[in-house]
């Protein structure tokens, strides 16, 4: 057989390296390499097979064309991702979205579930917060509260500490009583009065006196280191030619200014503890404290000593202030260091009700609370009535007093009198509808001297009064012994007295506590309590010019034992 071309090359058929036919077009003359396909590769296509350790599909469009590293991926990065292998250690997956890019430092820990993966700032904790907890505020506690307590931080001056329903005591300077509504006192549905409004409230008084901080019915507080320099001058100044005459109020009570809760706290504890009580200790602690400060050691005593109830070997003290002082006294001291730890809102208020309660009722206590007060002292007290009693204290009175001296104690309680007008201009004309009213015709208008004496200022009306004594040539409280009688004479007697010379009215009253047989212990804890603070020293100087002698001489004659010794603390200053 003979072939086209001639004979085959010797070999064909038994593994010749060369091929028979002439290449096609395009392709390598040349034979391929050992190993080789016999076919030229596809154009762009990687040579088969492929070189060992290389992949034998083409890479993909911009990926790199060299083989991984060993050990890395052998699958290109994500996109953005970066086109390195990790770090020994590190994870080969790229991070979540948001995360840090970079590994940990060496020898760091990993970060707990949920935690950052950035140091923690310089003095902070390197601990994560507990799941679920956010980073404390600043200069809040980074521990988590105790169970049952706030998880937020306490208010600017609140207590710290928690406690079932609350601390029964108030935080340093604040009100004892929260409430809603307005009221500072608290109590389901709060009390259906506003608050003391705008005008700070410090003790139960008239005029313009400024607060001692603590008191609840309030809208704002005067710090204590602020009062010390206060000698406040009231609004309800006297007139003298037409221009008014500032009236300073001088306490006897101060705030302390080296004032250190915690260490009175501690001079309490021991007095009571072991045989014996050491009332001269008490008595110094505590007749030398505002009400504010008082209230606060309450609340250090709590927080020192609220834990040993029953470990006392000798007396089981409880750490409640108010209830081992009353384990520890009795009598009317204890009555009078009762008073002293009590609120002043609430105790006028548990006065009140206490003139109410029973057969009978003592208008005299009515009148000396309710018709010498401002109109934040009175809403104070309202509130503080409400709350205790869960009664209004306008619908009590309402039930126990009537006519015309019901509608007098209604009209004190309704807190609207103006205390900021003081035009004379007005005093002529108010002094004619007085006079008209009253001396000026048959019988007595008693509603219009209930209208006049409610309403205006202390300033305008004792200019009122000194245009009633050009009118008349006699006094307006002449007039009301005159043309009144029985418990609204005493009224508008007390509110005429207030008007005129408040300081000589409670000196007054002071005397007549401790004139006759016996003393009147309520009413003279009642007004040395709810005065020293306020205007004692003015006091002092009146019962001296009426009585020619002092208030501390009547005291030491009238009362004795540890009883004198803290209504003289509270008295001398």
């Amino acid at each position: 057989m003979s072939y086209p071309g001639g004979p085959p090359a010797a070999g064909f058929g038994q593994g010749s390296n060369y091929s028979m036919y002439p290449p096609g077009p395009g392709a390598s003359p040349y034979p391929p390499a050992p190993g080789a396909a016999g076919y030229p590769p596809a154009p762009g296509a990687a040579q088969y097979p492929p070189t060992a350790g290389f992949s034998p599909y083409p890479p993909a469009p911009g990926a790199s064309p060299y083989p991984p590293a060993p050990g890395a991926s052998p699958y290109p990065p994500a996109p953005g991702a970066s086109p390195y292998p990790p770090a020994p250690g590190a994870s080969p997956y790229p991070p979540a979205p948001g995360a840090s890019p970079y590994p940990p430092a060496p020898g760091a820990y990993p970060p707990a579930p949920g935690a950052s993966p950035y140091p923690p700032a310089p003095g902070g904790s390197p601990y994560p917060p507990a799941p679920g907890a956010y980073p404390p505020a600043p200069g809040a506690s980074p521990y988590p509260p105790a169970p049952g307590a706030s998880s937020y931080p306490p208010a600017p001056g609140g207590s710290p500490y928690p406690g079932a329903g609350g601390s029964p005591y108030p935080g340093a300077g604040g009100s004892p009583y929260p409430g809603a509504g307005g009221s500072p006192y608290p109590g389901a549905g709060g009390s259906p009065y506003p608050g003391a409004g705008s005008v700070p409230y410090s003790q139960a008084g008239v005029g313009g006196q400024q607060p001692a901080a603590g008191y609840p019915g309030v809208s704002r507080t005067e710090p204590a280191v602020h009062q010390a320099a206060r000698m406040a001058s009231s609004y309800s100044a006297a007139p003298l030619g037409g221009r008014l005459i500032p009236y300073t109020e001088i306490p006897t009570v101060r705030p302390s200014p080296h004032f250190d809760a915690s260490s009175d706290a501690a001079v309490l504890r021991k007095a009571m503890k072991g045989f014996g009580t050491d009332e001269a200790a008490i008595i110094g602690v505590l007749s030398r404290r505002t009400s504010a400060e008082r209230q606060q050691i309450m609340l250090k005593y709590q927080q020192a000593y609220g834990r040993e109830e029953g470990d006392d070997s000798k007396k089981g003290l409880t750490g409640d202030l108010v209830k081992d002082l009353k384990s520890e006294l009795s009598g009317k001291f204890e009555v009078a260091i009762v008073a002293l730890m009590t609120p002043l809102p609430l105790y006028l208020a548990q006065q009140i009700h206490n003139a109410m309660s029973g057969i009978g009722t003592n208008e005299r206590t009515l009148v000396e609370i309710l018709c010498t007060r401002d109109n934040a002292s009175l809403m104070a007290i309202k509130n503080a009535y409400y709350q205790h009693y869960r009664k209004k204290l306008e619908n009590d009175l309402g039930g126990d007093t009537s006519g015309d001296f019901r509608r007098l104690l209604i009209s004190m309680c309704a807190c609207c009198r103006d205390e900021t007008n003081c035009d004379p201009a007005l005093a002529n004309n108010l002094a004619q509808q007085l006079y008209k009213a009253g001396e000026g015709k048959m019988g007595t208008d008693e509603g219009e001297f209930n209208r006049i004496l409610s309403s205006y200022s202390y300033p305008l009306l004792r200019c009122v009064f000194e245009e009633y004594m050009k009118i008349k040539g006699k006094s307006f409280g002449d007039a009301i012994d005159a043309e009144l009688s029985g418990d609204l004479k005493l009224g508008m007697k007390a509110i005429y007295f207030t008007i005129q010379n408040r300081a000589g009215y409670f000196a007054k009253e002071l005397h007549d506590s401790m004139a006759g047989m016996g003393t009147k212990d309520e009413a003279l804890i009642r007004l040395v309590v709810s005065r020293c603070e306020i205007d004692m020293g003015n006091i002092k100087q009146e019962y001296q010019k009426l009585y020619k002698k002092s208030l501390e001489q009547d005291i030491k004659s009238d009362i004795s034992g540890d009883f004198k010794n803290i209504i003289l603390g509270m008295v001398e200053g």
